[in-house]
């Protein structure tokens, strides 16, 4: 990693850290299996925008630089877009040909022994106890065209901070945000495969399964059978699916609120 982009890191982080250490306490398990003089693919959760942040942050400290997939419009903002191009994170467009170069930007970080970070949901949970619903391809595509290491991570706290599309904070009382690193998925079973449609699409269901399994201890409950499809719902699959500060209508009668081992409750609803 050239000193440019430790540069931009270093101002990311000076301006992030501070934030979320009022903002947040902080508790991190399973740091140890962190690969460590390779490249990695991360794949957390996503229940709320600041995830990005306590996921960084986490991965920051272990001095490791994450690198987030983002949408391709950010890097077009004056500010933010440079400090984004500066700290090589990778652009992604949504459709058309330009689709397939943030896998291309991905793999060379791999290459790099950088981590890669990827939401396999591709946007925030529609799921309305906002447990991990169904996946996309992307991460398994890496995983299969690179051999790189898929790591799991969980987490559950920052969305009593600033809950799903809300749109404002909730600082107080002090919140904790509960990080947990799973062992990297066993993803040997599709050595070998072509990247066809069912492969990819198995793939991402075992991803998603371990990312459920890590999430079920720090919400003290499991997660429901069947997960959510957004498809099979008329929701979109990327995107605001309703507007900030409104209440989803699958969010009127959640399923039952699940507890987290801080004692807290949290249901799909939103401010």
């Amino acid at each position: 990693m050239t000193v440019s982009t430790r540069m931009f890191f270093a101002i990311l982080a000076g301006l992030a850290r501070p934030a979320m250490n009022v903002a947040l306490g902080k508790e991190w398990h399973g740091l140890e299996k962190l690969p460590r003089g390779e490249g990695f693919i991360v794949v957390p959760n996503h229940c709320t925008e600041i995830d990005p942040i306590v996921v960084g942050h986490m991965l920051y400290n272990q001095n490791i630089m994450p690198h987030f997939l983002a949408k391709d419009g950010l890097f077009r903002t004056p500010v933010l877009g440079a400090i984004l191009r500066g700290a090589n994170q990778i652009p992604v467009e949504r459709s058309g040909i330009g689709a397939g170069k943030s896998l291309e930007g991905a793999e060379k970080v791999l290459a790099m022994g950088g981590a890669v970070v990827i939401y396999p949901e591709g946007t925030l949970t529609r799921d309305p106890d906002l447990w991990p619903m169904k996946g996309r391809t992307g991460a398994a595509r890496l995983a299969l065209s690179t051999g790189a290491k898929v790591v799991p991570v969980a987490h559950w706290g920052a969305q009593e901070v600033f809950p799903r599309y809300a749109k404002g904070f909730k600082i107080f009382p002090r919140k904790k945000a509960h990080v947990v690193v799973g062992d990297p998925i066993d993803l040997s079973a599709f050595n070998g495969h072509q990247g066809d449609k069912a492969t990819l699409e198995a793939m991402t269901e075992v991803i998603m399964a371990d990312i459920t399994t890590l999430l079920e201890p720090l919400r003290g409950g499991k997660a429901p059978a069947r997960r959510w499809d957004p498809t099979a719902h008329d929701q979109s699959t990327h995107g605001r699916f309703v507007e900030r500060g409104a209440k989803p209508a699958q969010d009127q009668h959640p399923q039952k609120n699940q507890k987290n081992d801080g004692g807290t409750t949290e249901t799909g609803d939103v401010q």
